[in-house]
């Protein structure tokens, strides 16, 4: 009795310590969450101010080539978990793609979901890792321009999009297409009335560079919100397994009691025997 007693405590015991895991689990999530978001009002507003100078230089003169000028495939750049315990989350991403008629290029980012396409039988032409902190996420972002550069310059891309998931209130996350190239003319529009600029360099080369600049600045946009989004599975995930904690520690805090009890019993009838035996002897 005394044994199984034990042997109850210590499973207590060992769902209390992982429920402490779930809990900083959860606090390291959110506290992501609330610094991504406080991150993404300055990218957008550097995406504006990037954007606004494009509008004001294509006033100018018009880009010459470049995406969306030649017969090159699209460039399709997925963003899935980097790590474990967001639920379904990849999987979701994944299945957002899995329709898709058009060959694409894949840029696949995350190592979970890495693996996960693998699986699936999904091949990546460029594999990345997400960063474990938003601030690697520029590098991120340089890498992957990068990368889409060098298949520009080649003519092998005139098209590229973002898939990922972003949080979607209390709803939940929600998965989203942005397109990134070409460029939308009607996000620039209201740059063209602009007064004309003072330029130190060619206008096609400008152009080019702040094309650069500007997807740069898009796709650091599109990482945050997916670097968000997987924290918020990741929450989501880990209350529901808070919550298994709890029912499962008042499941075994009832078996305690009731072995306790049955414990307390056998200790009390082995008394009542023993006074029994003591008053047949005298």
């Amino acid at each position: 009795m005394s044994e199984r007693l034990a042997d109850v405590a210590a499973r207590i015991d060992g769902i209390r310590q992982l429920g402490s895991v779930v809990n900083a689990m959860r606090g390291i999530a959110g506290a992501r969450i609330q610094k991504v978001r406080q991150e993404l009002a300055a990218v957008d507003a550097y995406s504006e101010t990037i954007a606004e100078t494009l509008g004001r230089v294509l006033a100018i003169g018009s880009p010459t080539g470049g995406a969306g000028a030649g017969s090159g495939r699209i460039v399709r750049i997925v963003f899935c978990a980097e790590q474990g315990f967001a639920g379904a989350f990849s999987e979701r991403v994944l299945d957002a793609i899995g329709g898709d008629a058009e060959p694409a290029m894949l840029f696949l980012i995350g190592t979970r979901g890495h693996a996960l396409a693998q699986e699936r039988g999904i091949t990546a032409d460029f594999a990345a890792a997400m960063p474990s902190h938003s601030a690697g996420v520029p590098k991120l972002a340089g890498d992957i321009v990068d990368s889409l550069a060098a298949k520009i310059a080649k003519g092998r891309v005139d098209r590229a999009e973002a898939v990922y998931a972003e949080t979607a209130g209390a709803a939940g996350l929600t998965v989203v297409r942005r397109p990134l190239l070409p460029l939308d003319p009607h996000t620039f529009a209201h740059a063209a009335h602009a007064r004309e600029p003072i330029l130190n360099l060619p206008v096609p080369q400008l152009l080019a560079d702040l094309t650069m600049e500007y997807l740069h600045a898009l796709i650091c946009g599109t990482a945050l919100h997916a670097f968000a989004a997987e924290n918020q599975a990741r929450m989501a995930a880990m209350a529901s397994a808070h919550r298994e904690i709890d029912r499962q520690l008042g499941v075994l805090q009832a078996s305690y009691r009731h072995v306790r009890q049955e414990q307390i019993t056998a200790e009390i009838v082995e008394l009542a025997g023993g006074q029994a035996a003591s008053r047949e002897r005298i």
